[in-house]
């Protein structure tokens, strides 16, 4: 297990990302300019290196990790902060994690988001 939390909270725009192929991570400390559109998570230590094969886990459902951005890992440890992409492109912005092309799962109070090798 190379990462795991569990979904707290939810703000009330978190939605309006889904379109964009997207859902936001955040810990407690998130902006108040992005706390309505971020998912609430415990923030918990980053163990190992997330990196193009490693699978997303959500609510037991796998994803490939396709690219990983060069302040993912950090922002994820640090804050609980990412970008989960579902876009399956070869593009991928820093503070993000993408993954193969796919509808973004449906997450709930009580989800959990884990990385594994």
């Amino acid at each position: 297990m190379i990462y795991q939390t569990t979904i707290k909270g939810m703000g009330d725009q978190v939605e309006a990302f889904v379109g964009e192929g997207i859902f936001v991570t955040f810990g407690d400390n998130a902006p108040d300019t992005l706390k309505d559109f971020c998912y609430s998570v415990e923030v918990t230590p980053v163990q190992g290196e997330i990196k193009p094969g490693s699978k997303l886990v959500i609510d037991g459902q796998e994803y490939k990790i396709t690219m990983v951005g060069d302040v993912a890992r950090e922002n994820l440890n640090n804050l609980g902060h990412v970008t989960y992409s579902f876009n399956g492109s070869g593009e991928c912005l820093p503070g993000s994690i993408c993954v193969e092309k796919t509808d973004v799962p449906t997450l709930k109070v009580g989800s959990t988001i884990s990385i594994t090798e």
